[in-house]
């Protein structure tokens, strides 16, 4: 079968997105633009900030049967029960379930435009955070923070990275979750701690964040688990995952933190305290110690939808060199007269195809094999992907000039997008080594059955 391969359904529903991002999402940009950026300093950030064009593209976006496009597979029947229930009547359930590797190809189209994943409810970090609570939430966790997720009546953030460690090393994280034993058996925790470049958190639609921390047993109610600690010296830091309302007074956005410059209001990525916040059993995701788990299981489909995504993007600004080429001339030729602007359209062509090629043969493992058997691949796309699409923009800008590094083109937000990706839920080096490791197993394997 090949890796390009749609049911007939969901090819009629990709043709229809289609229209949709390129008649409805790309041309409402520049209003998006518009509304915001009449907005300065704190009020960036406040609910009318957020530009009503999004709501218009969501409501469509729903009736056209895009909305959470990304769930796996079908949800709990008491979330069915009680979206039914509710007035606005907004159907949770996609029109149609699909693969990792079919949602991925919808994905490289939502991709062409920045709107398109929020307006069809599928845009990071809300699609993690929603996936953690659908495979690991409690009923109430799900009750309480997810279904008005898949609604979009709210928005969520991921709190993980920390200005005071390497956070690439998740065994230096040092934000505390201190476990408090009563008389009455009865346990509390208390959460303490610095995290940064935590997206979506100034957003006003953000209610609730999902938070990794590490265990702390230095309470002299817990001497058994001290016990425990000393002897088995777990791995992974005994990072656990936790749900914190955003309305808990502990919690305090410090700071907007600026993307080369752009503080992508009014979403955009933040600073944020975690004070003295008190928590029950009822906020621990899982149990404590399976935080690590639970962010492994969260970024191996979150891989393939920013992949996707970015090769989307990429995709748009390479049809916008080449209609660039045929449009300018230069020393009485037309850009594409030029060998070396025809070698330029040939290298972003192949960059694209291969990044496309491997991401989707990386989706088709994880169908095939789950995240865990395609640990290679995931890795690969995540090292790969920003840097050939990275390339690919990167030629388009050369080819506009000027006016490629001006805001007149996506050209220049492009660029400097995909250059963070290289960072986003980790650095290059970090999949390279663990890709690097994963071959020498095979390797060492291979090599013991020759024996």
């Amino acid at each position: 079968m090949s890796l390009h391969a749609l049911s007939p359904t969901a090819s009629t529903l990709k043709t229809k997105l289609e229209t949709f991002v390129n008649t409805r999402c790309i041309p409402a940009e520049k209003i998006y633009d518009e509304h915001i950026s009449k907005f300065a300093g704190e009020e960036r950030w406040t609910p009318a900030a957020v530009p009503p064009i999004i709501d218009e593209l969501k409501r469509e976006a729903q009736q056209l049967g895009f909305w959470n496009l990304f769930l796996p597979h079908p949800l709990p029947d008491h979330l069915i029960s009680l979206s039914r229930h509710d007035h606005h009547q907004i159907q949770i359930a996609p029109s149609i379930y699909l693969s990792n590797r079919e949602y991925g190809i919808l994905c490289e189209v939502m991709g062409r435009s920045s709107l398109a994943p929020e307006a069809c409810n599928c845009s990071a970090p809300d699609t993690g955070n929603m996936e953690v609570l659908l495979k690991h939430g409690t009923k109430e966790q799900q009750v309480q923070y997810l279904l008005p997720l898949l609604q979009g009546k709210i928005r969520s953030t991921f709190l993980m990275t920390e200005p005071d460690v390497a956070s690439s090393d998740a065994r230096n994280l040092e934000t505390k979750l201190t476990k408090i034993i009563e008389s009455d058996g009865r346990v509390r925790y208390v959460l303490n701690g610095k995290k940064w470049w935590s997206t979506g958190a100034m957003d006003p639609r953000c209610m609730v964040a999902i938070v990794v921390c590490k265990m702390d047993y230095s309470h002299p109610s817990c001497v058994e688990e001290q016990h425990l600690n000393n002897a088995k010296q777990l791995q992974r830091g005994h990072q656990t995952i936790v749900i914190v309302p955003m309305s808990h007074p502990g919690i305090t956005c410090v700071r907007a933190l600026t993307v080369f410059g752009s503080d992508d209001a009014p979403h955009g990525h933040a600073e944020v305290s975690l004070t003295n916040i008190e928590l029950d059993e009822s906020a621990v995701i899982l149990g404590e110690g399976r935080g690590f788990e639970i962010a492994q299981s969260r970024l191996g489909p979150g891989r393939i939808h920013h992949c996707m995504r970015a090769i989307g993007l990429a995709a748009r600004c390479y049809e916008l060199m080449l209609e660039r080429t045929m449009q300018r001339q230069t020393f009485g030729k037309f850009l594409h007269e030029h060998g070396g602007v025809r070698e330029l359209i040939a290298d972003s062509r192949s960059d694209l195809e291969a990044a496309r090629l491997l991401t989707l043969a990386c989706a088709d493992d994880i169908d095939q094999l789950g995240a865990k058997g395609a640990r290679d691949k995931i890795a690969m796309i995540k090292v790969a992907v920003p840097e050939y699409t990275s390339r690919v923009v990167d030629r388009a800008v050369q080819i506009f000039g000027g006016a490629g590094v001006s805001s007149d083109f996506p050209l220049a937000s492009a660029l400097v997008g995909l250059r963070t990706l290289r960072i986003a839920d980790g650095p290059d080096a970090v999949h390279k080594v663990t890709l690097a490791k994963l071959e020498l197993r095979k390797a060492k394997k291979r090599m013991q059955s020759k024996i």
